[in-house]
């Protein structure tokens, strides 16, 4: 039985203000914030907590390891396809379930002192990121399932909007909040919000049970990733994971230490959460928003191509930013150029990993393809500690920016700016070049 709340035809590609505003996007804007919080936790608020606490930048850097599980959730990622745990439903059920614990070991946190605690706080962590990617898996699914083709472009802007949006928690009323109250006081405050989730969780509908269901656990784990390499072939399968390695590596690195970069400039943790923190969000949100846009117009494969160069471009204003020293104006327009680049690069490469999914294999698929991409933000992200003890900051924002460049020139294979390589979308009834409104995965799930 197909949903009636959630979907609609996809014979029917409705005007850009039905697809903005209807009850899929707001959904898609609450998994989405739900999934950020965490990972800025993570990536934001316990650097800055660490470097306050007088640790080192090379231990702050060897924690973007406690990120592996971004990088290994495909492995569980079947169990999550087939396994149904409650009567909220084979996705709902999971997702609440993760995100209790994430509401419980995020605010653990506050029971932990930086300076004496540093590796239970190591696998407190490797907990909260546990718990964060599967997390990711489940809404991931829950977003491809309930969007339809035409919506994917959008739906997943918006959703990375959100996501980015979540930063302010962490990365903004966190650190303003560390400057008044304990850092204890803070990871209470900051975990509260993953009541967002839950809620959301509660009150979403559970998408329609498709007749693409897998009868063994054996087989949903084999068969996705047998007919991802079988739909593109092994060599345009190898190429689409190589170029998802690489496109958004030299951006990752060059944010990866941002906060131990500004405290280290002389910028107070106010001045963090105030300007920095808000450049990226408002510059951030609107290059997803307009990328979003303008995808739906050009397409995502040209997509991939403008917004990776401004990507690129923007990595240098850390650079600038560097030599400029503490200049709060400085700091506001570099992030806000270089947030504008990830936005706009964001919007086009998740819309790219949805676009290469089979949705009979949707959170295995998802899992296996983004976990592609956390694998930069694990491993390269933990030697950014010593690349900048032995550099120097500027010279590790100009080496960020060459990394950056292997990446780009794959575009050229797997999503040139006219005509498609053999198998990248299953059964594709349009060109991919073509907008994103006719563009897709046939078969998603919809209704009305």
């Amino acid at each position: 039985m197909r949903s009636n709340v959630l979907a609609s035809s996809p014979a029917t590609v409705p005007d850009l203000f039905s697809s903005l505003f209807n009850r899929r996007m707001l959904l898609c804007c609450l998994i989405g914030f739900a999934s950020g919080l965490p990972m800025y936790v993570l990536v934001q608020l316990v650097p800055a907590w660490l470097r306050t606490e007088g640790v080192d930048l090379k231990s702050i850097g060897l924690f973007s390891l406690t990120t592996i599980p971004y990088a290994a959730k495909f492995a569980w990622a079947p169990l999550l396809d087939k396994v149904t745990i409650s009567r909220l439903g084979r996705r709902r059920g999971w997702a609440l379930a993760v995100q209790v614990g994430l509401l419980l070991s995020l605010g653990s946190l506050a029971f932990l002192d930086a300076a004496e605690s540093l590796r239970a706080i190591g696998v407190l962590c490797l907990v909260v990121a546990f718990f964060s990617a599967t997390q990711d898996v489940v809404l991931d699914a829950y977003r491809r399932e309930i969007l339809p083709d035409h919506e994917l472009g959008l739906g997943n802007s918006l959703s990375v909007n959100a996501y980015r949006l979540s930063s302010l928690v962490p990365g903004s009323l966190g650190f303003i909040l560390a400057d008044l109250i304990p850092w204890s006081a803070v990871h209470v405050v900051v975990a509260s919000f993953m009541l967002v989730g839950i809620a959301t969780t509660v009150w979403m509908p559970e998408p329609a049970t498709t007749a693409w269901e897998v009868p063994s656990l054996k087989e949903i784990v084999v068969a996705p990733f047998v007919e991802f390499f079988e739909r593109m072939g092994v060599r345009g399968a190898i190429a689409v994971l190589v170029f998802m390695l690489l496109y958004k590596v030299g951006d990752t690195m060059a944010t990866a230490l941002a906060t131990p970069f500004y405290l280290d400039l002389g910028f107070s943790k106010t001045q963090i959460g105030t300007v920095a923190k808000v450049a990226s969000l408002w510059s951030s949100i609107a290059g997803g928003l307009v990328g979003g846009l303008v995808m739906v117009k050009i397409g995502i494969n040209r997509a991939l191509w403008c917004f990776g160069v401004v990507q690129m471009i923007s990595i240098a204003g850390f650079a600038v930013l560097s030599q400029a020293g503490p200049n709060v104006d400085v700091l506001f327009w570099v992030v806000s150029f270089e947030y504008l680049g990830v936005g706009l690069g964001t919007a086009a490469f998740v819309a790219f990993i949805a676009r290469a999914t089979n949705p009979r294999f949707t959170a295995t698929q998802f899992a296996l393809l983004t976990s592609v991409t956390a694998i930069p933000r694990t491993v390269a992200n933990s030697t950014t500690g010593f690349l900048v003890e032995s550099l120097g900051w500027t010279h590790f924002f100009m080496l960020c920016l060459v990394v950056a460049l292997p990446g780009m020139a794959l575009l050229w294979w797997v999503a040139p700016w006219s005509g498609a390589p053999r198998g990248l979308v299953p059964k594709p009834s349009v060109p991919v070049d073509e907008p994103v409104a006719a563009a897709g995965v046939e078969g998603s799930i919809s209704g009305d």
